[in-house]
């Protein structure tokens, strides 16, 4: 007799609740496997059916991809076989943008493409951090080439992603939100049978699989001054895999495939405006009437910021794939602030006796909130003080200091700069160095006081100093994959520091490295070497 197959999602209905989650420890989950096998026999049989129909289907698909073409080139077969010039359009806006002299320019225009016909000013001054707004364009083409459900599928079957980590399962029924991640790595065979039950995928960090993704939040992460993230949404027809609810930060819903119904509510209260932390899931009883009420078709934009309620559901006759870029979370003035005063205290503390003179004797017996409904002319005196000092600790606030602490944060956030052809050919990334020959090649760099160098991008270095040193932090060797790596930094010299300060303020002009503020020859091409091998300045022809 047949057996019948039973799908992923079926599957993981039938299983316990306290089956072992992915942050137990080995031995915690070996105990659970035979806790479950002799309490419930018949749903391990099934959990054994499924892994040997899995490894069923890996081998089938090892064999697949003896046969198959890379990746990259299965990638350019499918864009030309389903996008066909389209694709080529997007990158030639890629292209183009990268001949730009200035990466800030090159955000900006690339910002106006995104919003397009809405004019970046005006989107600043009267949307930004205010209002939704729906750009309907009628032309599916419009973002086309940004990331597919085909693409997806390639990621799923090449890279190694991870459920929880890469990809999280979701569906939202009956007004209940869950998600339904197995541990592991997501195989497609289980993807997309949870995809075929019903469940919405979503992709945490397309940027570090695909390189268009990469290239443009790359781009936008100038624009905002703040990082620049993406979340990609798979929805199947008729469903929908996220309840109501709030995000903290400014959302751009890009319409990739098919379409989407999206309803957009006010945020409930003034606390709720631009707030700190996303919210709960809500229920509808909870979020009122909605302010804007749309259908997204591909090529189509959606923006809301932050602590605006929104939810999106799949109409019955179509699959919704979009991807939602994000930025300004936590960079507001209280997170600065949140930097600023407690160092202006340390400081106030050091140099002013006010701040350290003690407090009145008596002032737990009228201040506190037992003794807030007091009259009492002690309490107005007291606060009187606290107006006095707290005006007075401005002239304490080390405000430069306070803002190199959040340049640091971004920095460490960036996604690494994409490089033009040019750029990388006249970068430390795109030196001839090899091995040929049973000996090394082209490994010497030979910078002159002739040679004209500038940084990579107008924001990929910043010096900050600690009050003791001063080291330059610098992008050019983030990862793709968020805070994988360390923020990088070096010490730089005494001597070098009005050179660094004059390389920045330089940009995106190419200067010689003789006209670096060093005190000798040496210094200057010494301190052009250390930046090029950092990958921090490239020079106007390779060297």
């Amino acid at each position: 007799m047949e057996r019948k197959h039973m799908s992923a999602f079926a599957l993981y209905q039938t299983l316990p609740s306290d089956l072992p989650s992915p942050l137990q420890k080995p031995s915690e989950k070996v105990a659970a496997k035979k806790k479950k096998k002799k309490d419930d026999g018949a749903a391990a049989a099934k959990v054994n059916a499924l892994k040997s129909q899995m490894k069923a289907e890996k081998k089938r698909t090892r064999k697949k991809l003896l046969k198959a073409p890379s990746r990259e080139e299965s990638l350019k077969a499918n864009k030309n076989e389903k996008v066909g010039c389209v694709n080529e359009l997007l990158d030639a806006v890629l292209t183009d943008l990268s001949k730009l002299n200035n990466s800030r320019e090159r955000a900006s225009k690339l910002f106006q493409w995104l919003i397009n016909p809405i004019p970046a000013k005006s989107f600043f001054r009267d949307t930004w951090e205010k209002k939704p707004v729906f750009v309907q364009r009628k032309n599916p083409d419009y973002y086309k080439g940004l990331f597919s459900t085909a693409e997806f599928d390639c990621v799923l079957r090449e890279e190694d992603v991870q459920y929880g980590v890469n990809l999280d399962v979701t569906s939202y029924t009956n007004g209940k939100r869950e998600t339904h991640n197995p541990p592991g790595r997501a195989l497609p065979f289980t993807v997309w049978d949870f995809y075929e039950s019903g469940c919405s995928l979503r992709m945490l960090n397309p940027q570090a699989f695909s390189s268009t993704v990469w290239n443009v939040l790359s781009i936008l992460q100038e624009q905002f001054g703040s990082m620049a993230g993406a979340n990609v949404y798979l929805t199947p027809p008729g469903t929908q895999g996220f309840a109501p609810h709030y995000d903290d930060i400014e959302a751009f819903v890009v319409q990739l495939e098919g379409k989407k119904h999206w309803r957009v509510y006010n945020p409930r209260t003034d606390d709720e405006v631009l707030p700190v932390l996303s919210s709960p899931n809500f229920i509808e009883a909870d979020i009122g009437k909605p302010i804007l009420d749309v259908v997204l078709e591909a090529g189509d934009l959606l923006y809301f910021p932050r602590g605006f309620i929104h939810q999106g559901s799949c109409l019955p006759d179509a699959h919704s794939l979009h991807i939602t870029i994000s930025s300004f979370q936590k960079n507001s003035w209280g997170d600065l602030l949140q930097r600023l005063v407690p160092a202006a205290l340390e400081i106030a503390m050091e140099e002013d006796v006010e701040f350290r003179q003690g407090l009145p004797l008596d002032y737990l017996t009228y201040m506190g909130v037992q003794n807030s409904d007091k009259e009492d002319p002690r309490r107005e005196k007291f606060f009187s003080q606290i107006a006095s000092l707290m005006k007075k600790l401005t002239n304490y606030a080390p405000v430069d200091a306070a803002v190199d602490q959040k340049a640091r944060d971004f920095l460490h956030d960036c996604l690494p700069p994409v490089l033009s052809p040019d750029e990388l050919a006249s970068s430390v990334q795109g030196a001839p160095a090899r091995w040929e020959n049973g000996q090394v090649k082209d490994v010497d760099i030979h910078i002159t006081t002739q040679t004209q160098v500038r940084v990579l991008r107008a924001g990929c270095a910043r010096l900050c100093s600690d009050g003791n040193a001063v080291h330059l932090y610098y992008t050019t060797d983030n990862s793709r994959v968020y805070h994988k790596e360390e923020l990088k930094s070096f010490e730089i010299k005494a001597e070098h520091t009005d050179a660094m300060e004059f390389l920045i303020h330089s940009y995106p002009n190419f200067v010689t490295v003789g006209s670096f503020p060093c005190d000798s020859v040496q210094e200057r091409i010494a301190l052009a070497e250390l930046l090029f091998e950092k990958g921090i300045i490239h020079s106007a022809e390779p060297l």
